[in-house]
């Protein structure tokens, strides 16, 4: 009953997962942002973001203070901290990253199970550019957007947003989330909870798989999601604002500095967490 217990995070643990997951992954995506694109034929070669990090985490410790995390910290610092805000229109990534992220950390009920750990990595990476693809094609349907076609493909808005959605999936999801998530999570499962005083999650003591409740919240979300981003492209993106500075470079540098320290003070405030703990 005690491991039951300390697996279960508290408030303080999960604030401390957010926070490091959001500095984390707000760092990751603005160095995303500074990689170069490629064209190669109608293929467009992308890192589109590294997912990696707040799936590990969530298949690790809580996973809704890791989904929360990464969604907050991409919107943070590759959006805010550059100078941007779309308003409403920045709700769809916000919920569909949160969605992908938690789904993918509650499948995952043994760390050290590379197969399971693999399923919900490409799994909730899918999940995530599945809603995207989803709701892009909705906004051709409901003809709030142009439909743009892509030379080379049927001008189908399905035939094109399907192949953006393989494209994505077979490149950036296999090499920045599946691979870097299979390894690392056996790899640091076990030796990164005592950290945070939790015990490492076992088949026994992980939460309960996803129900009725945690499948109708992520669809209420999705619904969200498709919602605002449709209200956002009719004129009605509320606080749309973009500064004169915006993805400057000292711009980028300056978001760089604060994500990077912010790292660094929840892994020094871990650190004196853990030590404390050992002396108890």
């Amino acid at each position: 009953m005690e491991s039951v217990n300390k697996q279960t995070a508290s408030q303080s643990q999960k604030r401390m997962v957010f926070v490091l997951t959001m500095a984390l992954y707000g760092l990751a995506t603005l160095f995303s942002e500074l990689i170069p694109k490629f064209q190669v034929g109608i293929v467009e070669f992308s890192v589109e973001y590294f997912l990696f990090i707040p799936l590990t985490l969530a298949m690790l410790f809580d996973p809704m203070s890791a989904a929360l995390g990464a969604a907050t910290g991409e919107l943070v610092f590759s959006e805010i901290m550059l100078g941007q805000f779309g308003g409403l229109g920045e709700m769809e990534k916000f919920l569909t990253v949160t969605i992908g992220v938690y789904v993918a950390g509650r499948l995952v009920r043994d760390p050290s199970n590379r197969v399971m750990v693999g399923v919900a990595a490409i799994g909730g990476t899918a999940l995530q550019l599945f809603m995207g693809t989803v709701v892009d094609i909705l906004k051709v349907q409901f003809a709030i957007e142009d439909f743009e076609a892509v030379a080379g493909l049927p001008e189908s808005v399905f035939a094109t947003e399907g192949f953006a959605f393989l494209n994505d999936l077979l490149f950036s999801g296999i090499l920045f989330c599946l691979l870097p998530t299979l390894y690392l999570v056996p790899k640091l499962h076990g030796k990164i909870e005592p950290l945070l005083g939790m015990q490492p999650r076992t088949p026994k003591t992980a939460l309960e798989p996803l129900g009725a409740k945690a499948v109708l919240g992520c669809i209420v979300g999705f619904a969200a999601a498709a919602g605002t981003q449709m209200l956002a492209k009719s004129g009605m993106s509320l606080v749309d604002w973009e500064a004169p500075w915006s993805e400057s470079m000292p711009a980028f540098a300056m978001a760089i500095l604060i994500a990077a320290s912010l790292c660094l003070v929840a892994v020094l405030v871990i650190r004196k967490q853990a030590e404390q703990d050992q002396r108890g």
